[in-house]
């Protein structure tokens, strides 16, 4: 916990999994939520320094008419090339961390815990030493391909790629401090955030 006692809660699941609903619904009960994917894609618009060191880097094909990052152009690379994932990383991660800081310290004074949305929060260190815990969503592979193509359009082969990029299912339910099962419906889903929420705000008043 910080020296100012507000606690950092980290929200990481698998694609598909329904982390983004998970905070919205933790967002509705007046948690603060500060989403890494979120600021990703803000860097990936102009006017970004980002943007200019990956045209730097990677060449301008990669950046579209409009000026933004061409997504589909630059996953197809990363899935093939270690090392271009890890070049990416390194544009794009400092500069969301720093971002993430800055956040984290405005909400400082005006709330008993933060929810910080990691997609690949276990198998990054980057905030591992900086959350108090943390709430895995999870859901069957299954569930996590029929929800992706519903939203995407992506086949089943690009799906599947990507959550075999991710740490396996087993592995974060063993790293996850809690855990949010998210095969239901949405009133159960709903259900289980409130109770976390209560349980988050009791742990938090006990310690300030």
């Amino acid at each position: 916990m910080r020296a100012d006692g507000m606690k950092i809660i980290g929200l990481t699941g698998g694609i598909g999994s329904g982390k983004s609903t998970v905070a919205r619904l933790f967002a509705e009960l007046g948690v603060p939520v500060i989403d890494t994917d979120e600021i990703a894609h803000e860097l990936s618009h102009p006017p970004s320094k980002a943007l200019e060191q990956i045209a730097l880097e990677f060449g301008t094909d990669f950046i579209e008419k409009e000026g933004g990052l061409n997504r589909a152009r630059m996953r197809e690379l990363i899935f093939a090339d270690a090392d271009a994932k890890v070049k990416l990383e390194n544009i794009f991660h400092p500069r969301i961390k720093t971002i993430v800081m800055q956040q984290l310290d405005k909400q400082a004074i005006h709330t008993p815990y933060v929810l910080l949305v990691v997609p690949l929060l276990f198998e990054t260190n980057t905030y591992s030493s900086i959350i108090d815990s943390s709430l895995l969503v999870d859901c069957s592979e299954e569930h996590q391909i029929e929800r992706v193509k519903l939203r995407s359009g992506l086949k089943n082969t690009e799906i599947t790629a990507i959550i075999a990029n991710q740490l396996p299912r087993k592995a974060r339910i063993q790293r996850a401090n809690d855990i949010i099962l998210n095969e239901s419906t949405l009133a159960h889903l709903q259900s289980s955030v409130s109770a976390l929420h209560q349980r988050y705000q009791d742990q938090t008043c006990r310690f300030t």
